[in-house]
């Protein structure tokens, strides 16, 4: 793992307008890629989150959110901390946790990591959003964006495709202002129990995550012509 800067990459801040994450960049507001995400969510998915908050409790669906929120938070500020050269100690019982997940991706999924470009960088594509991304770089002889992901349990591929779409914005992004051809997206999780899993997609399925959040661009800006 070396780190090659081959990009300068811009400063932001974030904002919320109406409750949703925008990031002024390049003197624009745009929204954030998670916000176009959530506000694009299909019926089924939300039917599906409703069902559990109801099945385990309005207070319950809170706790496990708020606790899976701060885990990864602190798991995110272990790794970021690695990959620059620094240690991170947190002795409250989570920060052990977290940091013993992020020990686990570190042994275990960065094995394939070549080079770094930049770490908790913001991307942007001009007038449509924005967001940070974990690592850019190369994994596996490939241009990648890299993402690290908590989990509560052990997920399925097949479970975790707005993961990959939101890469795919992450890559659009790249690809457009500094002219890359970044065609792999790379998740490395750990679950709380510390049960590690890579997933990765690239070629043509990756582009069709990318199509995939494209076509949500077009569902979030319609949406909110229809509210002016």
């Amino acid at each position: 793992m070396k780190w090659n800067k081959l990009y300068t990459y811009p400063p932001s801040t974030r904002s919320l307008i109406e409750g949703n994450r925008h990031y002024d960049i390049s003197n624009e507001i745009l929204p954030s890629v998670t916000t176009i995400l959530q506000a694009t969510q299909s019926d089924e998915k939300k039917a599906s989150l409703a069902n559990w908050r109801q099945k385990v409790g309005e207070n319950e669906a809170e706790r496990i959110k708020n606790t899976a929120a701060a885990r990864g938070t602190l798991m995110h500020s272990f790794l970021e901390y690695y990959v620059r050269g620094d240690k991170l100690l947190d002795l409250s019982d989570e920060g052990q946790v977290a940091s013993g997940m992020g020990q686990v991706i570190i042994d275990q999924g960065f094995n394939d990591l070549k080079e770094i470009w930049g770490s908790e960088v913001t991307l942007f594509y001009p007038g449509l959003y924005a967001g940070s991304t974990d690592l850019c770089g190369i994994y596996s002889e490939h241009e990648s964006i890299i993402d690290f992901k908590q989990t509560n349990k052990p997920k399925r591929k097949e479970w975790i495709d707005d993961y990959f779409v939101q890469l795919g914005a992450y890559a659009m992004a790249h690809d457009v202002i500094y002219n890359t051809c970044i065609d792999q997206g790379v998740i490395l999780m750990c679950s709380k129990d510390g049960f590690f899993q890579k997933f990765i997609s690239n070629g043509e399925e990756f582009t069709r995550f990318k199509h995939k959040f494209l076509e949500k661009v077009g569902q979030f800006y319609q949406k909110k012509g229809q509210k002016k």
